[in-house]
């Protein structure tokens, strides 16, 4: 009985807590708002008693939303203004969506006149139909005058309006041949390219892989980043990494020697008492222990370094005025290191990580186009960083 008295409070103060937000968004003016709160508690046991509340503000709330949106229409027309297009084809939309939402709960009764619920329903397909030829007129039209100007913004914003007159209606003129020309007027093409004021020979495969931008993953629709420069292409911006100085360390090898120390298992022993007697369990039988010893071992350590330090500058340059719009300084650094050891004593006493360096020998060290050439994947790093951080146009 307890239980079924809770579940009852906790169902009216649910329902209580719903009514309140219908009429909170009905006296507020979100009439959308309390329609879709009064269509979802209306979905079951619709003719209930307790349901009333919400057939009673939905009938409100569809009214006085109707009534707006064919004012607010009235009032774009007069206003004769092409830029309302788009708003009297998104209102005439919401007349009939408000409605296609309500007629599945259709009908309900308003008990305490004994009556059907009324909501003066209107066919608006050749509204609808009307506004988006409209719509789509307007779109077309603002796109053709933004490509006649010479602003690359105004580009791109043709292409947003041809995007969205492609998904109104598809196939309208010959909108994919004008949103491809705006696509190609609104992009930014960046030639990429690098210089070398160091006095060191830059190895090919450095330049071709930090230019290599098919693996930057610079996601930017309207720049296009090229290393290669294409006829026919106008650039709008370059990006040249100057390389200033590459300072390579000299081969270095340094030994280092110490002890390492561990007690480890080595078998097993019988266990003893305080007297140094053997102790055995109830059947009989010797109580086995682990045998651990202190083993020692004498570490002969060999470590092979060398390393490059890349100091690079980055130029954005503005190819319409040739002036130059900002630099960021790039430095990267690449180290080889190898390390092999030899040991005497009983090598367990050594961590297991460290074991794979007794497999070691001494390997050549690398040349120093090789050291330049490995700092690439780090250098390239950076660029991108840079580019991503410091866009070209925001």
């Amino acid at each position: 009985m307890k239980k079924l008295t809770l579940l009852l409070s906790l169902l009216f103060i649910t329902l209580s807590c719903g009514v309140q937000q219908t009429r909170d968004a009905l006296t507020s003016g979100n009439y959308d708002e309390a329609i879709q709160i009064a269509v979802e508690n209306l979905r079951n046991r619709k003719d209930a008693k307790g349901k009333q509340d919400y057939v009673l503000f939905l009938e409100e709330a569809f009214a006085k939303a109707k009534e707006r949106d064919l004012q607010n229409i009235s009032l774009w027309f007069k206003d004769a203004n092409p830029s309302n297009a788009e708003k009297i084809y998104n209102t005439y939309l919401a007349l009939h969506n408000r409605q296609e939402l309500i007629k599945p709960i259709l009908p309900l009764k308003v008990l305490n006149g004994n009556r059907q619920a009324n909501f003066a329903f209107e066919d608006y397909s050749d509204q609808i139909v009307s506004s988006k030829n409209a719509l789509a007129k307007r779109l077309y039209d603002n796109s053709k005058a933004l490509l006649a100007t010479r602003d690359k913004m105004n580009f791109r914003r043709a292409y947003e309006d041809l995007k969205y007159l492609q998904q109104l209606s598809p196939g309208f003129k010959d909108a994919d041949k004008l949103m491809e020309e705006a696509r190609q007027k609104g992009t930014d093409y960046v030639s990429v390219y690098t210089k070398n004021e160091t006095n060191m020979v830059i190895p090919i495969r450095l330049e071709n892989d930090l230019l290599d931008f098919s693996t930057f993953g610079l996601n930017d629709p309207w720049t296009v980043y090229h290393s290669n420069r294409i006829k026919g292409v106008t650039y709008d911006y370059g990006i040249i990494v100057n390389f200033r100085n590459i300072a390579i360390s000299p081969e270095q090898m340094k030994e280092k020697e110490f002890v390492k120390e561990k007690l480890v298992k080595v078998g097993q022993k019988k266990a003893l008492d305080a007297n140094g007697n053997p102790i055995k369990d109830q059947q009989g039988n010797f109580v086995m222990v682990d045998d651990m010893r202190t083993v020692t071992a004498t570490i002969y350590e060999f470590r092979q370094l060398k390393s490059v330090q890349v100091t690079a500058k980055i130029d954005y340059i503005d190819f319409k005025n040739n002036q130059l719009l900002d630099t960021f300084p790039l430095s990267s650094e690449f180290v080889f290191e190898h390390i092999y050891a030899k040991y005497k004593g009983n090598k367990q006493a050594c961590e297991s990580n460290y074991l794979p360096y007794f497999e070691n020998v001494a390997v050549p060290f690398p040349s120093n186009e090789q050291m330049v050439a490995d700092s690439g994947q780090s250098v390239k790093n950076k660029l991108k960083e840079i580019i991503s951080q410091h866009r070209i146009r925001k």
